[in-house]
């Protein structure tokens, strides 16, 4: 009983030598009643200090410049439309509710603007879209920097994955690509709901000039 309290300790923290004799040794002169208690309390210790240890992990990585988790389902989303409100956005002329905004850095030197400069970042991919996110109060998520526009394109249609066939024949359609900001290009992909199912699908912006053909902000007349 005693080899095995000892074996199963050194399976959850590796002693030197002179430690691990010292270990035994105790392990050897400590009543099996004690022994056993013992044995579950440094356990449960240990393996509390690990979790603790995991944890802190996961908080600096969700807390640090990307998100940590890139996909969204967007079946446990609420098909809703645009909200009766000014201004409208429009997705090829249908208007449409911004329902997922994704903004990654274009190369490895490139980097998205911090939060407080978000709405100028917004603006430079389209006028008037800083208005429609506060209407419009969509889920935002960092990505980390990508490489090409076509892999970001296909990264972010595969994890926004649109009902049916690519969104058709459904409420749901996305675009994404690259676009200017001041002196850097960064890359958006963009998931929007329509009021009702119709044919409209995923898009991949090939210039930046393309982004306003597919996307249109109506302003109050």
């Amino acid at each position: 009983m005693t080899r095995t309290l000892s074996a199963g300790l050194q399976t959850l923290a590796v002693f030197p030598p002179s430690l691990e004799a010292t270990l035994n040794e105790l392990l050897q002169s400590v009543p099996m009643p004690a022994l056993v208690g013992g044995a579950i309390v440094v356990v449960l210790l240990i393996g509390g200090l690990t979790a603790l240890v995991l944890r802190s992990k996961r908080r600096t990585l969700s807390a640090g410049e990307y998100d940590s988790e890139l996909a969204i389902d967007l079946l446990a989303l609420t098909a809703d439309g645009p909200p009766d409100a000014w201004p409208q956005l429009e997705f090829y002329g249908v208007p449409v509710r911004l329902a997922i905004l994704v903004l990654a850095p274009a190369g490895r030197l490139a980097s998205i603007p911090p939060k407080e400069k978000l709405r100028e970042t917004v603006e430079s991919l389209m006028p008037g879209l800083a208005q429609v996110l506060d209407r419009h109060q969509p889920i935002f998520r960092r990505w980390p920097e990508q490489m090409s526009t076509q892999g970001f394109a296909q990264s972010f249609f595969n994890k926004m994955k649109l009902p049916g066939q690519a969104g058709k024949k459904t409420p749901w359609c996305s675009v994404a690509g690259k676009f200017d900001d001041g002196d850097q290009q960064l890359l958006a992909g963009i998931v929007c709901c329509a009021d009702s199912p119709n044919a409209l699908s995923t898009v991949v912006v090939e210039h930046v000039g393309q982004w306003r053909d597919v996307l249109r902000v109506r302003r109050q007349p």
